[in-house]
C-alpha cells in the first residue's frame, strides 16, 4: 500500500526520541523503583481555582461546538494580556489551539513549504524538526553555544541563512538549556530577521518561570510586530499540561490566513477549557511563583551536588524546569551516559542528542520531582560518573 511522505518525513521524529522516557516508564510499571527525570511535568497540580472554574463551565452546558478562532472569553483575556506587552494588540491577532505544540504545528504549516528552509537553534526541542519536516520544509540549524550559555547569537544566525530560509523558529526561554535572550540579543537577532525578510515565530511556553530579570520577546518590540508569532499556552505556567490549552498571537493577515487552516484541523477548542484559561490569564494564581522558587532550589542542589563529581558539569538555567549536565568527561556521550545511569542505578534522564547535535555531550534532568529524588539521583550519578572513570583510567 502506498502512504503520504510526510509518513517517511516523520519517521523517527516522534516517540522515538522519548525511548529511554518509554522504557523507563515500562520498567517502573513493572515495580522496580525508577527515579523519573526525563520529562517537564509539573509536580504540583493545577490551583484548584482552575478546577472548580472547569467544572462550573461543564455544568453550565459550556461542552458544545465552538469556533475556529477562540472562545470570545479567552480570546478577550489574551487580548488583556499581550496588549500589556504591545497595546495595537487586538482579538483579530489571535488564535486558539489545544497546546503549544498544535499551535506551532498548525503556524509552520501555514508558512513554509516543500523548497523553504526554517532555522532553529541547536539544541532544541525534540519535537521542533518534525514540526519543521511535516511541511515539507527543511531544517537549517544555529549552533547555541555553551559558552555563550546557549544564548543566540546574531552572527552564528547570519551566517546559518540560506536564500530557501523564510523562518527562524525561536524559543526563549530554551528549553532544553534554560536559556533566556536578553533585550540587545533579540534586538540583534530581529535586525537579522528583518535584513532577511524573515518570520520569527517564538515558543515562550516558559515565559512565567525566568529565575531572576526580566522576560523579554521580539513580539514586543514594534519594528518586529509584522513578522512575529507568539505561541504559547498554560500547560507550564499553570501546571495544567493536559488541558491541552495554548494559543498563536501574530500580524491579522497571518491570523486571518491562518484560521482556514485551524477551522480545517481541529474547528475550536473545548469552551470549558476555553473559561478555564480566561479565569487562568485574568486572575492572580501563584503556581507560576512556586515553581519558579521550587525549580530554581533544585537547580542550585544539583548544580552543588554535582561539583565534585568526576567527569559531570552541570550548567545552570536561568529559566524553566530542566538543567542539563556536561557528560563528555565521563569517557561517554549523553546517549551513553543515560542508559547505563538507568540500566546501572535506575535514574531514568534525556539524552542530550534527543534535543540535536549540539547536545550530544549532555543529558536533560527534570526539576519536577521531590528534593529527596534529586540528592538520590546526583548522588547515582556521581557513582556511575566515578566508576566510569575508574574505568576510562585502566584503558590507559
Amino acid at each position: 500500500m502506498r502512504y503520504a511522505s510526510i509518513t517517511d518525513r516523520l519517521a523517527s521524529l516522534g516517540s522515538e526520541k522519548w525511548e529511554i522516557h518509554i522504557e523507563a516508564r515500562r520498567r517502573k510499571s513493572k515495580g522496580e523503583p525508577i527515579i523519573e527525570l526525563t520529562i517537564g511535568e509539573p509536580d504540583m497540580p493545577p490551583h484548584e481555582s482552575l478546577l472548580a472554574e472547569a467544572t462550573r463551565a461543564m455544568h453550565a452546558g459550556r461542552y458544545r461546538y465552538s469556533n475556529g478562532r477562540g472562545e470570545p472569553p479567552v480570546v478577550e483575556a489574551l487580548v488583556r494580556k499581550y496588549k500589556k506587552r504591545r497595546a495595537d494588540v487586538t482579538s483579530a491577532n489571535v488564535l486558539c489551539f489545544p497546546g503549544t505544540q498544535t499551535a506551532l504545528f498548525a503556524v509552520m504549516l501555514g508558512l513554509v513549504e516543500k523548497g523553504d528552509a526554517v532555522l532553529v537553534g541547536d539544541p532544541l526541542y525534540a519535537t521542533y524538526e518534525g514540526v519543521i519536516r511535516a511541511t515539507g520544509a527543511d531544517q537549517v540549524t544555529v549552533p547555541l553555544r555553551a559558552e555563550n550559555g546557549f544564548h543566540m547569537q546574531a552572527a552564528d544566525l547570519e551566517r546559518a541563512i540560506t536564500q530557501e530560509c523564510r523562518v527562524l523558529l525561536l524559543n526563549t526561554p530554551h528549553n532544553p538549556t534554560g536559556a533566556v535572550l536578553t533585550a540587545a540579543e533579540i534586538a540583534a537577532i530581529g535586525e537579522v530577521c528583518r535584513k532577511h525578510d524573515l518570520w520569527i515565530v517564538c515558543d515562550e511556553v516558559y515565559e512565567e518561570l525566568v529565575f531572576a530579570g526580566g522576560f523579554v520577546s521580539p513580539f514586543d518590540n514594534p519594528d518586529l510586530a509584522e513578522r512575529t508569532i507568539v505561541c504559547s499556552s498554560i500547560s507550564k505556567s499553570h501546571a495544567a499540561p493536559g488541558f491541552r490549552s495554548g494559543w498563536a498571537i501574530g500580524p491579522e493577515e497571518f491570523t486571518s490566513r491562518l484560521l482556514s487552516v485551524s477551522e480545517t484541523m481541529l474547528f475550536g477548542v473545548q469552551p470549558f477549557i476555553a473559561d478555564m484559561t480566561a479565569f487562568a490569564l485574568d486572575n492572580p494564581i501563584d503556581t507560576s511563583a512556586r515553581m519558579r522558587t521550587s525549580y530554581k532550589g533544585r537547580a542550585d542542589r544539583i548544580v552543588a551536588s554535582l561539583a565534585e563529581a568526576p567527569g559531570l558539569l552541570p550548567l545552570p538555567p536561568e529559566a524553566g524546569m530542566f538543567i542539563v549536565v556536561d557528560v563528555s568527561g565521563t569517557g561517554m556521550n549523553g546517549e551513553e551516559f543515560a542508559w547505563a545511569l538507568l540500566n546501572e542505578e535506575q535514574v531514568a534522564v534525556m539524552p542530550g542528542a534527543s534535543f540535536g547535535e549540539g547536545a550530544a555531550d549532555f543529558v536533560r534532568i527534570s526539576l519536577t520531582v521531590p528534593e529527596g529524588q534529586i540528592d538520590e539521583a546526583c548522588r547515582r550519578m556521581s557513582a556511575l560518573a566515578a566508576r566510569s572513570g575508574l574505568k576510562k583510567e585502566k584503558r590507559a
